[in-house]
């Protein structure tokens, strides 16, 4: 009986020893798996952490590759947008050169028309009744022609007494004078046309010389043919 006795309190103290380590055990496991929380937290946390920083860097990328597109396209379009410009201010020139050329060309013809009127203004001088109302027609008619030569921008030169250019004048003659001094024009003999500031017709004129100019001509003319006969006398009384 006594041997029973101890063997069971033998038991006893072995459970209650057991007893005693379980919570040891369990609370070790509890601490292993809140470690290992810990870890996985921080490893997803790491990954996490990295592929932001990942994502930012190719959003970086991404953005400057934008920009630098952006920079390309907008480069593009001002180019686009300056050439265009450019090519409508060019059509627009050459649409009025083109212009300003036809109606030089149709002017022009219709210029020697102008001239024939004012011929026979000059020369027409109506005795009678009757040719009095012709030459009174004939008038209104050239001045409804002047007219609309104003109208498209035509305007005559007024020559006489200006200094002779040649991008505005045509010199058919050159004579001395003693009212006008030397590269002024004295007479106008075809009107010269202005076409919006160009020329559309140069006036011929007549330019004066100068005063003098003719008779000191003479004179050295003159004096050349008098060397020439003294040296022949010369000659002769030699010989």
């Amino acid at each position: 009986m006594i041997e029973n006795q101890s063997d069971n309190i033998d038991i006893k103290e072995n459970d209650v020893s057991n007893q005693d380590n379980v919570p040891e055990d369990t609370s070790s496991a509890e601490d292993k798996i809140i470690e290992n929380d810990k870890l996985s937290s921080q490893k997803t946390e790491e990954i996490n952490t990295e592929e932001l920083k990942n994502t930012i860097s190719n959003n970086d990328a991404r953005l400057e590759q934008l920009e630098k597109e952006h920079e390309t396209l907008k480069n593009q379009y001002v180019r686009i947008s300056a050439d265009f410009d450019n090519f409508r201010k060019r059509q627009s020139r050459d649409q009025d050169d083109l212009k300003v050329q036809l109606v030089s060309k149709t002017l022009t013809a219709v210029l020697p028309i102008v001239d024939n009127f004012e011929r026979a203004r000059q020369q027409l001088k109506p005795e009678s009744e009757e040719a009095q109302a012709l030459h009174r027609s004939y008038q209104g008619l050239y001045k409804q022609l002047v007219e609309v030569l104003k109208q498209q921008g035509v305007a005559p030169m007024r020559v006489v007494g200006q200094q002779f250019d040649p991008n505005l004048h045509e010199a058919v003659l050159r004579e001395p004078s003693e009212e006008f001094e030397e590269d002024l024009i004295i007479e106008e003999l075809q009107r010269g046309y202005h076409l919006e500031g160009k020329v559309l017709r140069h006036a011929l004129v007549k330019v004066s010389i100068g005063p003098g100019k003719q008779n000191s001509q003479e004179e050295v003319e003159k004096d050349t043919v008098e060397e020439s006969i003294d040296s022949e006398e010369n000659t002769s009384e030699d010989v």
